[in-house]
């Protein structure tokens, strides 16, 4: 192995997004060499000896890509510190497998989970723009203009949305609900519900269909496959 940064040699190893890592480096929570390193730029190689919370690190040498439908009521972590249920509960494997990306508790749907630290990287990159697919039931019945103030972009808050492909699905005048498919690039915080918020209509529930080209439509929730190659290249491609 050639040297490499440290916190992406924890992220190949599975430990935890790349990100996650950098945080977990500067928390003192790795050591070198029988050293704590905690400090971002570091370069280790196949003879180093490292650690994770005082356990020996291996490089993972089989990659494993799971493709979930995670229910509501789940976090997307590996550890949650109220002793939340998480979506690795869901997956019975003996792999360190962590979620690409995140989906908040209350959204079910399409989440990847893998020991591949450089997919993660790929996926979650906003230059990659992997598409999500949003099946979202709101309030009120919606109109044409506010279907077209979604596709063009609208301000939620902090920051204002690329243009997204919207389709209605259904309008139920007597259930007063609408339901939309929003498909985007981007995954801000929370994005889809301040989207809709942002047009004044109150999100029931929100259920993320598909990444990419991956769909969970033959998936039940709380079932979980693994992915075939051919499906994980198309996806970064």
């Amino acid at each position: 192995m050639e040297e490499i940064r440290l916190q992406k040699f924890l992220a190949d190893c599975g430990i935890a997004s790349r990100r996650k890592c950098e945080e977990y480096i500067l928390q003192g929570k790795v050591k070198v060499n029988g050293k704590i390193a905690n400090q971002l730029g570091i370069k280790v190689k196949a003879s180093d000896k490292i650690e994770y919370e005082n356990k020996l690190i291996k490089p993972t040498e089989e990659k494993v890509y799971i493709l979930l439908n995670k229910p509501i009521d789940y976090v997307t972590t590996v550890k949650d510190q109220f002793k939340r249920k998480t979506v690795l509960d869901l997956v019975k494997t003996n792999k360190r497998l962590v979620p690409v990306g995140r989906l908040d508790m209350y959204t079910s749907g399409a989440i990847i989970l893998t020991n591949d630290g450089d997919f993660v990287y790929k996926v979650t990159h906003p230059k990659h723009e992997i598409t999500k697919t949003y099946n979202v039931t709101v309030v009120g019945k919606i109109t044409n203009d506010e279907v077209e103030k979604l596709k063009r972009g609208v301000d939620i808050g902090d920051f204002v949305t690329s243009k997204a492909d919207v389709k209605i699905l259904k309008i139920d005048e007597i259930k007063n609900i609408s339901r939309l498919a929003i498909t985007i690039h981007e995954g801000k915080n929370r994005q889809i519900r301040r989207m809709c918020e942002a047009i004044n209509k109150k999100v029931l529930s929100l259920h993320r269909s598909k990444i990419g080209n991956l769909s969970v439509k033959n998936l039940s929730l709380g079932t979980w496959r693994y992915l075939k190659k051919e499906e994980i290249e198309k996806l970064l491609k």
